[in-house]
């Protein structure tokens, strides 16, 4: 007898939990419902071309960091002579994506509110 109760206690807490679970989905839904206006598809491609560009700057410093290990580990004068150029050109890209995406929320922040006003 308890086995059953602790059975459909346990059913109607998972029952519960799925029925948020889908009701949380229902509201995400309607406030990421947007639908394709003259303009996004430039301003979908402008944020795609960013992230790529993104990429492109964190798969450079994934080499510059190999780089740096390397000429670390022969600990010689002139590869440790190079590092501080690897660290500063490093720097420089983080710079860089750091301003990407502060670009990208800019553009994102004034397309939501465009779309606040034009509704």
């Amino acid at each position: 007898m308890e086995d059953t109760s602790n059975f459909n206690g346990r059913r109607q807490t998972i029952a519960k939990s799925n029925s948020r679970k889908i009701n949380n989905h229902r509201v995400r839904d309607k406030c990421t419902d947007f639908s394709m206006e003259e303009g996004d598809s430039e301003m979908w491609n402008n944020f795609s071309n960013n992230f790529r560009q993104v990429q492109s700057v964190l798969d450079r410093n994934r080499l510059l960091i190999q780089q740096v290990n390397e000429n670390h580990q022969s600990r010689t004068h002139d590869s440790m002579v190079q590092n501080v150029n690897l660290i500063q050109e490093l720097n420089g890209n983080i710079s860089q994506v750091s301003s990407i995406y502060s670009d990208f929320n800019t553009d994102f922040t004034n397309m939501i509110h465009q779309r606040k006003n034009d509704v």
